[in-house]
């Protein structure tokens, strides 16, 4: 049977409009796909919100696939010159002078912006598929630059234009594979140690034996370099210009921890006897700093550009664009189109623009400061070029000044008041809002049993000063927190009809972040209370054995520390890690509520760090599962049982309405604020669990939501004959929890956070390092030397 084709009729004009316009259209967008990306691309690593992150995805994927096929479109009018209905009205050789002018316009644009060169970190296993790119398209870019002779009059900016596009090509290329997994991790390696000539050591001490001479053969201690480190680490605070030094030298050190490097006692030693001498600010400082530079090195050419050879292709880049600009300038267009002459005019000065801006991003870069001072023991920190750098640092980071006024003024009274505020205190940071001052308003009959603003004011919970929107162009990452809530999760269903759609293509999860997944803060208390945590764990850490018992606790350490809580035990060396985790996030959502309704005068900062750690470490184990997953067992099976149970749970108590699961109205947008919500965690507190739930309902299911309710019960009961704050302890219990998934958690996983906002669980994970807590340091590098004795 013939096949049938089927002719679509389209209309003439519609041919001619878009024969006409289809190149021109599709280089204007990769243009401006170019200057969106080189402009918002930096902001990835600064925010979480989906608002950023999908255009910015979507120009990613765009702008190769619209070069690439605007490439394709040029070779085509190259090839059928007499067939371009785009000439129609001008001579076809000017037109095709443009057209090879263009062209490696279209490979500059290949090649990219400095400010991103991979989305993801599997963006540079890619590193081979780019370089046949490079290739073909160089090859295609000649082919139109060779049909448009002998008579192409723009030859010669046409060939400036050739070469900076291979090299900002190359540079692309090249930016992939030094990130590439395998050859960053060959960047790690270092020299080969032969050690000792134990051959020549030998037949020296034969030699020596069969003269009859009395011969050994001694260990001699050398100088503890790990020793001198600690009397080296600086003490007091850092100054702008030393946080990007010593993030910049433990990212040297460190870096390796992105391949799961093993390091030596001497690195434990430095990072541990620096981070000691800290305080909680300027250490996160450091980190950030850190984090900052990984991110550059994964995810933007600036490891390629930084250095003579960056300079170099900089300057060429530049000075070929200003020649070509000068040479198109010059040259008589009276036989060339008007619209083509100004979309020629945009992709010179567009490419102009690009440059510019890259380089004055390269100036304004923390490469740029170490380029100038490395070290911090180059000059005395009062010389007059680094107080000049300082001064600039600051400059930088004026909007975190701005934004935080009201901590320059604290400390100006702490100066009156005669307390030093180089001290970390209460009042060297203000600590952020619990999250209830940002959630929805309840009704009002639910009023009463809401805290007042007034009140968490008296308790000692401090609102900070707003943040101007611009104050996103200085930090270092999102300084935020993703949240998720299992009560609230289960209280705001979507409508099964929606669900059955959703599930079908495949967006359950992107909705779930976007409507039950909320940013909070990261206050400095909670700061400041992870790094106490953290040095006091550390203290204790003097050799590696202690260092990976103390990393590898998950709340058992804190039970046994802590008189009178060690019954708890069960509750977390006795089950897996994503039970635990489920336990103790339904246990502290529970108690959180009950207080709720009370005026309870407990550790009021310990509760809302135990509410926000416990929203932020369910959110990683079910939204960050891939990141999870060395961690996560069965989590999802046994948070969807849980769910399931609370759903029924909660239409039996008439807590949900049948209604609110029907089909009829469209999704609801979770508030989790509100009676509904305190009521629900009431009803389950209030529920008899004299028998435990397993011997109810077995192991058809493996829902955890009642054996949280008796967590919860017991954390009262063991707080009444206990002299410890129960909020202490379940604040102390998630630090651990948290740490736990830093050190266990991929680090491919942990370095791929860097580009998506940043993690706290990132931010830890490096901290633990510095503070020589994990299992990645085996090495004990000897620190002595044989030499051969002889007597007389």
């Amino acid at each position: 049977m013939a096949r049938m084709l089927v002719d679509i009729p389209i209309p003439p004009k519609w041919k001619r409009l878009w024969d006409t316009w289809d190149l021109r259209t599709f280089i204007i967008i990769s243009l401006s796909l170019q200057t969106f990306l080189i402009f918002v691309a930096p902001f990835r690593k600064r925010t979480k919100s989906y608002w950023i992150v999908m255009p910015l995805w979507s120009a990613y994927l765009l702008a190769d696939a619209t070069t690439n096929f605007a490439v394709g479109l040029i070779s085509n009018s190259m090839g059928n010159p007499g067939e371009d209905a785009g000439k129609k009205n001008r001579d076809p050789v000017e037109n095709t002078d443009l057209l090879a002018f263009w062209a490696p316009f279209l490979l500059v644009h290949l090649g990219g912006p400095d400010t991103i060169t991979a989305f993801a970190l599997e963006d540079n296993e890619l590193w081979l598929r780019h370089l046949l790119g490079l290739l073909f398209q160089c090859v295609a870019a000649i082919y139109v630059f060779v049909q448009s002779l002998p008579d192409n009059r723009l030859w010669i900016p046409t060939t400036l234009m050739f070469a900076t596009g291979i090299i900002k090509y190359a540079e692309r290329t090249r930016s992939l594979y030094l990130a590439s997994a395998d050859r960053f991790k060959e960047s790690m390696l270092t020299g080969p140690e032969a050690g000792p000539n134990y051959a020549k050591l030998m037949d020296e001490y034969v030699s020596k034996k069969k003269a009859n001479l009395p011969t050994s053969i001694e260990m001699v201690d050398e100088p503890d370099q790990a020793a001198k480190s600690a009397n080296k680490a600086k003490k007091g605070n850092l100054t702008e210009l030393e946080v990007v030094q010593y993030g910049y030298m433990f990212y040297k050190k460190f870096r390796g921890l992105i391949v799961d490097t093993i390091f030596s006692r001497k690195e434990r030693s430095l990072g541990r006897d620096f981070f000691l001498n800290r305080n909680a600010k300027d250490a996160f400082k450091v980190v950030e700093v850190e984090l900052n530079f990984i991110y550059e090195v994964l995810f933007t050419k600036l490891l390629v550009v930084y250095g003579k050879y960056g300079a170099i292709s900089r300057f060429f880049s530049l000075a070929t664009v200003c020649a070509a600009i000068i040479l198109f300038v010059m040259k008589s267009k009276t036989n060339f189109s008007d619209v083509d002459v100004t979309i020629t005019y945009a992709l010179l000065f567009g490419a102009l623009g690009l440059d510019l801006t890259a380089l004055f991003m390269l100036l304004i870069s923390d490469w740029t400061i170490i380029t100038l001072r490395e070290s911090p023991d180059d000059e005395p920190v009062n010389s007059f070029k680094n107080k000049m750098i300082t001064k600039f640092l600051k400059l930088r980071t004026e909007g975190t000044l701005k934004a935080t006024k009201s901590n320059v003024n604290s400390k100006k009274d702490d100066k009156k008041k005669g307390v030093d505020p180089s001290k970390p205190s209460k009042e060297d940071d203000k600590p952020q809002p619990s999250k209830e001052d940002d959630k929805p308003q309840p009704s009002k009959e639910d009023d009463k049993q809401q805290p007042s603003k007034e009140d968490d004011k008296a308790k000692g919970v401090v609102p900070p000063p707003k943040l101007p929107r611009w104050y996103m162009l200085k930090r270092r990452w999102s300084e935020t927190i993703n949240t998720f809530n299992l009560i609230n999760y289960c209280l705001h269903q979507r409508p099964e009809p929606w669900e059955k759609v959703f599930e079908k293509l495949g967006i359950t999860g992107l909705l779930d972040g976007i409507f039950y997944v909320k940013p909070e803060s990261f206050s400095t208390e909670l700061r400041d209370f992870i790094f106490l945590e953290l040095k006091l764990k550390s203290e204790l850490a003097d050799d590696l054995e202690t260092a990976k018992e103390i990393s590898s606790a998950r709340g058992d350490w804190v039970l046994r520390v802590e008189e009178g809580w060690g019954d708890l035990l069960k509750y977390v060396a006795g089950v897996d890690y994503d039970q635990s985790l489920i336990l103790w996030h339904i246990a502290t959502e529970l108690l959180y509520n009950q207080e709720l309704r009370t005026d309870n005068k407990g550790d009021i900062k310990g509760k809302e760090i135990s509410k926000l750690l416990s929203d932020y470490m369910l959110y990683l184990l079910i939204m960050q599962s891939s990141m999870m997953s060395a961690v996560a067992g069965i989590a999802q099976i046994r948070f969807r049982d849980t769910c399931e149970e609370a759903k029924r749970f909660f239409l039996d108590k008439t807590i949900v309405e049948p209604s609110d699961q029907s089909g009829n109205g469209k999704p609801q947008i979770p508030k989790e604020a509100g009676g509904k919500h305190i009521q629900a965690c009431k009803e389950i507190y209030e529920v008899a669990t004299e028998v435990p739930p397993v011997a109810i309902k077995g192991d058809r299911s493996k829902s955890l939501l009642f054996d949280g309710c008796i967590l919860a019960k017991k954390l009262v009961e063991k707080e009444k004959d206990s002299k410890s704050d129960k909020w202490t302890i379940i604040s102390k219990v998630w630090v651990e929890l948290l740490c736990y998934a830093a050190t266990h958690c991929r680090a491919n996983m942990q370095a791929a956070q860097v580009s998506r906002g940043g993690e706290l669980v990132t931010i830890v994970w490096l901290l633990m390092s510095h503070f020589g807590l994990g299992e990645q340091f085996q090495i004990n590098e000897g620190q002595s030397r044989a030499i051969l004795q002889v007597g007389k």
